[in-house]
């Protein structure tokens, strides 16, 4: 097993490097210049080209690649005696339009990533899951076609659209939520929750109508298999083969998308946190985009891979726990 993991961390270390190299190659070969965009419209040539020094973007791309890797495991000094400006480690270079540190814009605001993603994944993992497992168990009844009607339904909505009429709804009609705000949960746990749920049922009613339908693909499979018509011939009870026998397998599909969406939501929900106006990394993403702001473009999309692939290790490693056969293979 460690040897198992050891191998799924390096792979992660490799995958990482290839990833901020792509990003930073895509970087530098758009047309936009760096250092027209931190200096602005109204910029001399020789301001310009002083921002260029600066930066360090007259050495070749191979060069600039090394100093932002080192800066970000080291720090970085950009500039020269007293106009040097340090970036301490983990150094993603600084914004065009706030002149504050990349790394620091992205962790302040990562707690209210977290917290929509998170309240939002448990959401949609209980009740997807549970209302495909019911579906599957009640195939071809009512509750069966109304679940995967509203299913349906869900994944059809587009996620602007569902945080539109919901704060409509519970806001503005009814005035039984407030408008979203970035609280602490530990400053005001009771207005954190209040902030947070039109967030999470918005994203919940998106992912909770996939994970309904493939585990209820997944379930009709597994209670068709051999290995659990033989579990029932041998007098097991019900309750002990549809957990054991029939949803353990049909779990596995479900921790692969799980860790993909988890990961991909904890690296910004862009169109969930602009329409609630939620101060988190996807609002600053479509802020940065908005205002051409590089560094922190490159910053926000290294940060959301490395969400990704994390996940993705940690997918392997539940499955490992859940199919020893896949630790012998890999």
């Amino acid at each position: 097993m460690i040897l198992y993991v050891l191998r799924r961390l390096a792979a992660t270390a490799a995958i990482l490097l290839v990833v901020c190299a792509a990003t930073f190659a895509i970087f530098y070969l758009m047309p936009a210049d760096p250092a027209q965009g931190a200096c602005g419209k109204a910029c001399s040539p020789e301001r310009i080209a002083e921002i260029r020094t600066t930066l360090g973007l007259n050495h070749s791309v191979f060069v600039q690649f090394r100093d932002y890797l080192v800066g970000f495991t080291a720090g970085r000094t950009y500039g020269t005696g007293a106009q040097a400006v340090h970036c301490p480690a983990p150094c993603l270079g600084f914004s065009f339009q706030t002149d504050q540190p990349v790394w620091r814009m992205l962790t302040d605001r990562l707690p209210v990533s977290i917290s929509i993603a998170m309240g939002a994944a448990v959401l949609w993992l209980i009740v997807g899951v549970t209302a495909g497992v019911i579906s599957a168990l009640r195939r071809g009844s009512l509750w069966d076609r109304a679940a995967m009607t509203a299913a349906l339904g869900g994944v059809s909505l587009p996620v602007y659209f569902t945080a539109l009429v919901l704060q409509y709804l519970l806001v503005v009609k009814l005035g039984l939520l407030p408008y979203p705000q970035a609280i602490a949960l530990t400053a005001d746990p009771v207005g954190w929750a209040e902030s947070m749920v039109m967030p999470w049922i918005t994203l919940a009613m998106l992912y909770a109508g996939i994970y309904a339908r493939i585990t209820r693909g997944e379930m009709l499979d597994s209670l068709g298999q051999n290995y659990v018509r033989t579990a029932r011939a041998k007098g097991l009870p019900e309750a002990t083969v549809l957990r054991r026998h029939a949803l353990r397998p049909a779990l596995m599909p479900i921790v692969t998308i799980f860790g993909m969406d988890l990961g991909a939501l904890l690296g910004g929900a862009l169109i969930t946190e602009s329409v609630f106006g939620l101060p988190g990394v996807g609002k600053l993403a479509a802020d940065a985009i908005n205002s051409a702001d590089q560094p922190v473009i490159l910053g926000v999309t290294l940060f959301a891979a490395t969400f990704v692939v994390i996940a993705n290790v940690a997918v392997d490693l539940v499955y490992a726990l859940l199919d020893p056969r896949v630790r012998a293979v890999g």
